[in-house]
C-alpha cells in the first residue's frame, strides 16, 4: 500500500509516497476497500487555511470576546502558561517512560509537579490530600462520590441517600446517580440558600453526603454552612463541596475550614487554564487524611532522598479512574498559574472577581427583575420576568447579545429562578468592557419595552439567521 498525494487540476498525477505505517493490503477485508476514487474537493492550501481561519473568526472565545457565562468562570487564560507548557522538556515527555534509567531522572520533573501541584491545592482548599488524575469538573464529582461509598463501605454501611439543593449544579445529582445513589433535592429558602429546616427533615442514617456549592448558583454564600457541616456530620454523612465556584473566595476562606471533607477543584474555572472546546481539562479531587486510604492510584510520593516515585501500593483505593496522571499539560498551567500569582495574587483574584460581579449587578438592577437582592459573590442571577411580560424572554436577550460581539450569559439556569440569565464577569475583564457589557444590557431592556417584536430577528450576524431550538433538539435531520 502506498499513500497518493494528488496535485489540484485536472489531469495531475499523483506523487506516490511509501506508507510504512500502513497495514498490508491483504490485511484489509475487502468488504471495507474503496473501488473508486474517494470524491474528495481538490483545494489548495490558501483556500484550505482561509476557510478554517474565517470559521476561526466567526467563534466566541476568551480571547477574542467578552465571555460573561454565570456558573462556568470564562476567564482569560494567561498565554505564559501555554508558553511553559510547550517547553521541550515538558511537551516532549511521555507518561510510560520509566522514572529512572541508569540513574538518570527521566520523569523527575513531571512528578515533582504533580505533587507541588497537589501540595499547593491542600493549602488553597484546607484538604490534606489531592488526587491529579480526574479529567473534568464532573468526573471530579464522580471521583468523590465514589469516595464517600467506600468510606461508608469500609465502615460496614450501606447509605442510600445523596442531599443537593437545588441551587447547586446541574452534574451534581448526575455524578451521585452514577455512583448507585439516590438524590434527596433541597429547595431554595427565601434568602437565596438551602432551606435549612427542609435539610434537617431530610437529613437521616440512610443519608451518605451532601454536595454543596458555596457559594451557590446564586452568587450567594451561605452564612450557615458550618452549621450545615455539623448537622450532617451528626448524622454520619461527608460533606463535598463542588468547588466550581471556588474562585469567589480563593485565599479568602477554605472548604476544609468550614467542614468539608472532600472537595473537588475546576482548574480551568479557577486557576488560569483554558475551558470547554472538547477538553482537555482536569477536576482535581482533594480530601480529609482519614479519606486518604480510598484516592484513586498511583500516587506520587516523595521518599527520603528527595525522589518521587509512583506508589500503587493502596489496597482499600477505589481504583484507577483515568489513565496515567490526569491531563499532565493541564495541571502544569494550573501550577504555574499559583506559582505566578502566590497567595496574595490569588486572594487579589477573588477580590476582583466579586468586585466586578457586584458592579455589573448595581448598574443592572433597575432595568431588570434581581430575584435576590443582596450583594453577590462573584456571580450573580438577574430575571427576564419583566420583559418576558411583552414577549422577550431571556433566550430572546441571549440572541441580541451574540449580535453585539458578546458571548450570551448562561440562561433559565438556575432553575428556580424563572427567565433567569446567570451572568459571571470573572476577575480577568476591565472596566470598559464591563461599562459596553451594561450599556448592551441596558440598551435591550429599553428595546424590549419599545419594540419586543425586533428580538424576532436577532442574531442578524448568524450566517442562516436564527435557529429553530425545539425543531433543532427534535429533528436530527438537520444536523445531517
Amino acid at each position: 500500500m502506498e499513500l497518493i498525494f494528488r496535485r489540484s487540476g485536472p489531469g495531475k498525477e499523483g506523487v506516490r509516497l511509501p506508507a510504512r505505517d500502513c497495514p498490508p493490503a491483504g490485511a484489509i477485508d475487502p468488504r471495507y476497500t474503496r473501488t473508486e476514487a474517494a470524491e474528495l474537493p481538490g483545494l489548495s492550501e490558501p483556500e484550505v487555511v482561509r476557510h478554517f481561519t474565517r470559521l476561526s473568526r466567526m467563534n466566541f472565545g476568551v480571547d477574542s470576546h467578552f465571555y460573561p457565562l454565570g456558573s462556568c468562570t470564562m476567564k482569560y487564560n494567561p498565554k505564559f502558561l501555554e508558553k511553559i507548557a510547550n517547553l521541550e522538556c515538558f511537551a516532549s515527555l511521555h507518561p510510560l517512560q520509566p522514572q529512572l534509567v541508569k540513574g538518570a531522572t527521566l520523569t523527575q520533573g513531571a512528578l515533582e509537579v504533580i505533587n507541588g501541584l497537589e501540595r499547593a491545592l491542600c493549602e488553597i482548599s484546607g484538604m490534606d490530600e489531592f488526587t491529579t488524575h480526574p479529567m473534568a469538573g464532573a468526573h471530579g464529582e464522580l471521583t468523590g462520590v465514589m469516595l464517600i461509598a467506600a468510606y461508608h463501605k469500609s465502615k460496614g454501611e450501606r447509605r442510600k441517600y445523596i442531599l443537593i439543593p437545588d441551587s447547586g449544579h446541574g452534574t451534581n445529582p448526575a455524578s451521585a446517580a452514577i455512583a448507585g445513589y439516590e438524590v434527596r433535592s433541597i429547595t431554595t429558602d427565601e434568602n437565596g440558600v438551602m432551606d435549612i429546616a427542609e435539610f434537617e427533615k431530610a437529613l437521616d442514617r440512610e443519608a451518605a453526603g451532601v454536595m454543596l456549592t458555596c457559594p451557590n448558583t446564586l452568587g450567594i454564600f451561605n452564612p450557615r454552612i458550618k452549621e450545615i457541616a455539623d448537622m450532617a456530620h451528626e448524622a454520619g454523612a461527608l460533606m463535598y463541596y463542588d468547588g466550581a465556584n471556588l474562585n469567589a473566595i480563593m485565599g479568602k476562606a477554605r472548604p476544609g475550614d468550614l467542614g468539608f471533607d472532600i472537595v473537588h477543584l475546576n482548574i480551568h474555572k479557577t486557576f488560569g487554564t483554558p475551558h470547554g472546546g472538547g477538553g482537555p481539562g482536569a477536576g482535581p479531587v482533594g480530601v480529609k487524611e482519614y479519606l486518604a486510604p480510598f484516592l484513586p492510584v498511583s500516587r506520587v510520593i516523595k521518599g527520603t532522598d528527595g525522589a518521587f516515585a509512583l506508589d500503587y501500593d493502596r489496597p482499600f483505593s477505589i481504583g484507577y479512574i483515568a489513565p496515567f496522571y490526569g491531563n499532565f499539560a493541564v495541571l502544569l498551567k494550573a501550577y504555574v498559574y499559583i506559582l505566578l500569582l502566590g497567595g496574595e495574587g490569588l486572594r487579589r483574584v477573588s477580590e476582583h472577581a466579586v468586585l466586578n460581579a457586584n458592579y455589573l449587578k448595581s448598574r443592572l438592577e433597575h432595568h431588570y427583575d434581581i430575584p435576590y437582592a443582596e450583594n453577590c459573590m462573584h456571580e450573580f442571577v438577574i430575571s427576564a420576568a419583566r420583559q418576558a411580560e411583552r414577549g422577550v424572554h431571556a433566550i430572546d436577550i441571549a440572541k441580541a447579545l451574540i449580535d453585539r460581539g458578546i458571548h450570551p450569559p448562561t440562561v433559565y439556569f438556575p432553575l428556580n429562578v424563572k427567565e433567569a440569565i446567570m451572568i459571571e464577569p470573572t476577575e480577568t475583564e476591565s472596566r470598559e468592557t464591563l461599562d459596553r457589557f451594561i450599556d448592551v444590557m441596558i440598551e435591550l431592556a429599553g428595546l424590549a419595552e419599545k419594540d419586543p417584536a425586533a428580538f424576532r430577528e436577532f442574531p442578524k450576524t448568524a450566517p442562516v439567521g436564527r435557529l429553530d431550538e425545539v425543531k433543532a433538539a427534535r429533528d436530527m435531520d438537520l444536523c445531517a
